[in-house]
């Protein structure tokens, strides 16, 4: 099966234009029906912290918009949102949802982005989370998340297989964004696909660089610097193979 990733330039705090730029994007795409489409962190807003301005409200106009989408269209879609908690701050989340609309997966940013102010204004995630796709046990994460290994282990101990990271990533450390994708892959022995955002918000300016990394570090698909979707086949009797010809994974220690 396909997975895709759709890079846009994130129109700052406008759900209503962001909705418009995906519906766009993913209508010349045309993803092939079941695959798993990922968009980038808060694509709907850009990396905020106002939480109270961009959060979800009654309606959950992101979470509609994401449900009636991955029904439209019948794919699995993952995208990144914000809802608020009692005390004021946000949780900065991925949610996937499958063809039937319903929702499938929600999970909550484990590291905020500290040096930028993200743990302020945003409560961390307490769990990995991981939900089926096409045969896949897929795990999902956000952007900072990155950086830190020992999460993407636990993933692989909860079965993960296909490990996703969704990001607003900025261009000056871009090749931590490639490198880092491409390390997790090849400790994990898992696929994983890393889908950025392009253009500028008031603080920072992004390149994208989505990419789809193979179990052995290849890269399967790079989105470059603008708008755009791209795609990659994936296999899981490969990944199987490949994991029981080279078992690196039952050699982790606790």
């Amino acid at each position: 099966m396909k997975i895709y990733c759709v890079q846009l330039d994130i129109a700052w705090e406008d759900k209503r234009a962001n909705f418009a730029r995906v519906e766009r994007l993913l209508s010349a795409a045309a993803p092939e029906q079941g695959s798993l489409v990922r968009l980038p962190e808060m694509f709907a807003t850009g990396f905020s912290m106002g939480v109270g301005r961009i959060r979800e409200g009654a309606e959950r106009e992101t979470e509609a918009f994401l449900g009636a989408m991955a029904k439209k269209l019948r794919v699995f879609l993952l995208g990144g949102v914000v809802i608020a908690e009692t005390d004021g701050k946000g949780r900065n989340q991925a949610v996937a949802f499958s063809p039937d609309g319903g929702e499938i997966a929600r999970y909550s940013k484990l590291q905020p982005f500290t040096p930028g102010g993200e743990a302020e204004h945003y409560a961390a995630g307490k769990e990995v989370v991981v939900f089926p796709w096409q045969g896949f046990v897929v795990s999902p994460f956000v952007c900072y998340d990155l950086r830190f290994p020992e999460h993407f282990r636990q993933a692989v101990r909860s079965g993960a297989q296909l490990i996703t990271v969704i990001a607003n990533w900025p261009i000056q450390r871009i090749q931590h964004w490639v490198t880092l994708l491409q390390a997790r892959a090849i400790e994990d022995q898992a696929y994983v696909a890393g889908v950025n955002r392009c253009g500028a918000d008031p603080k920072l300016a992004y390149n994208g660089r989505s990419l789809i990394v193979s179990p052995r570090g290849d890269i399967l698909a790079d989105a470059g610097n603008g708008e755009c979707v791209i795609s990659a086949e994936l296999g899981l009797e490969e990944l199987l193979a490949y994991r029981k010809e080279l078992p690196f994974l039952a050699d982790m220690r606790a």
